[in-house]
Order: structure tokens, then sequence, then C-alpha cells
């Protein structure tokens, strides 16, 4: 595992780095995925129920952002696939140029799928776009079911909306029907996806949605 640490003056406006970062992976033909949710919502666990499923079709790898612990890198190490750690210490997002730095650890060549999770925050990651082909979002049932139209970008800009913990749904009074309802509203074109870690439910439903998309950008 790397880990890294980086301290960038940003010369170029990040709409620059997100196209320089994706004129990068599109050259290899990498399909990048950008993780976002709160902190404890489960991406990390996700991810380590996807890693096996998805490394058997293609090669992947993973860059980890966190404020400033590599546990979740760690965890994902152990997985087997290559995994490189952003500590941004006091910012709340990843930045382009800091996912550039982190994709450069890996031998791009060879890898087909990077899955960056990002730090765990609701609002700062939905803004800044960072080289990815699409954003999934992840909100678990503990968090309620408001925060859709509490935070409307992360679930505007998502393709993909994981709705996680559904084994904990009698422990809450999360409201299905009024979350659906309410992106629908914010968005009508993501896909939703129902997940339970410790039930693998949904696991294999959100696993071949992604190789499809990885295919489809192969293909084209």
């Amino acid at each position: 595992m790397s880990e890294i640490k980086i301290s960038i003056n940003m010369l170029n406006t990040n709409e620059e780095i997100h196209a320089e970062n994706k004129n990068l992976f599109d050259e290899e033909g990498i399909f990048v995925i950008n993780l976002m949710g709160s902190p404890g919502a489960g991406k990390t666990s996700i991810l380590e129920k996807l890693i096996p499923k998805i490394k058997q079709n293609l090669n992947m790898a993973v860059i980890e952002g966190d404020l400033y612990t590599t546990k979740d890198a760690q965890r994902i190490e152990a997985n087997g696939v290559p995994v490189v750690q952003v500590n941004t210490v006091r910012t709340s997002y990843l930045e382009g140029a800091k996912v550039r730095e982190a994709s450069l650890n890996f031998d791009l060549r060879d890898i087909d799928l990077i899955i960056i999770e990002n730090v765990g925050s609701l609002v700062s990651p939905a803004e800044f776009e960072i080289g990815e082909d699409i954003k999934i979002c992840l909100l678990s049932v503990t968090e309620g079911n408001d925060k859709p139209l509490k935070y409307p970008l992360m679930f505007e800009k998502s393709s993909a909306i994981i709705l996680n913990k559904i084994d904990l749904l009698t422990f809450t009074d999360f409201k299905v029907e009024e979350f659906y309802e309410d992106i629908k509203l914010l968005n009508n074109k993501a896909k939703i996806f129902q997940t339970s870690c410790t039930r693998n439910d949904g696991i294999d439903e959100l696993s071949e949605w992604i190789l499809k998309q990885v295919k489809e950008k192969v293909r084209g």
C-alpha cells in the first residue's frame, strides 16, 4: 500500500484539472467512479463486498480519501487490489490534482477500473469534478430519508444512488417511498440500489451494473 500526503498550489482551475484527468483515464481506457457519502454510511464496507466480484472480471484499483488515517486503505488492501491513500488533512473532499498524483502510483496500462472513495461528506465532494466517468452516492437508512432534499447537489449529480444498511430499516423511521419520490424529483435518471453488507442484499446487482458501465466504455 502506498501512502501519499500532498500539498499542491492549484495553478489550474478545477475544471482544467478534471479535463486533464479525464483525458488521461480515457487514453488508458480506464473507467473511474467517484464514490461519495457521509462518514459511516458504509462506503468502505460496500467496496469490500464489491471487490471480490469485480476483480474476477477486470483489473481494478482504489484511491482512498480520508482526512487523516489509513484504516480504510488497509481494509481495501486486504482484498488484494492496488490502493493508494490520500490524506487531505483539513479538506473535506478530494481535489483533482490529488487524484492525478495518486493515480500515477498505479501502472495505468493494467487498470480497467478505478474507484475513488471520496472523503466522507454529503456536501463538498459533489462540488468538484475529479476526472470521473460517473458519481455514485451512498446513503444509509440510519441517516434519515430527508438527506436528498437537504443536500440535493450530490443526488442530482449521481448516476447511481445506493441506499445502504436496509437490514436496519425496521429500527429506523426511514420512509422508503418518500426517499424514492425525492430522488425522482431531483434526478429521475439515477439508478437506485438497496444494499445490506451484513446480508449481501443488492451486492450482485450493483456489481453487475458497474461491470456493464465499464464494458460499455471499452466498447465505445
